[in-house]
């Protein structure tokens, strides 16, 4: 059984005991968070997937907060050829691991 679900601005394809990273989510390590925002959900042992419209009602994903961290830096470099225009920018995004504990 899996779902898809969005949180970031992203959706995400899940299971039961996945782990995966995505953009900071509010809450302490080892803390449960719910997922509300479901679009999709696979029957159980091929069974008729339910899609949401945009969401599916009254399904949650729980998931356990494993670790809140910053990824690694990533340099934004301009110029503009002839010019003398260079700028250089560096970007760390707050991001959070989760583990999956239930589907519905």
């Amino acid at each position: 059984m899996y779902a898809i679900i969005q949180t970031g601005g992203k959706q995400f394809r899940v299971e039961k005991g996945m782990k995966l990273r995505v953009e900071k989510l509010l809450g302490e390590v080892g803390s449960e968070v719910q997922i509300p925002e479901v679009l999709l959900v696979s029957g159980e042992n091929g069974g008729e997937a339910k899609i949401g419209t945009p969401l599916v009602s009254d399904t949650k994903v729980s998931a356990t907060i494993l670790r809140q961290f910053r990824a690694s830096k990533v340099l934004v470099f301009k110029k503009r050829s002839k010019k003398g225009y260079r700028k250089m920018q560096g970007h760390r995004q707050d991001l959070t691991e989760i583990e999956i504990k239930e589907i519905g």
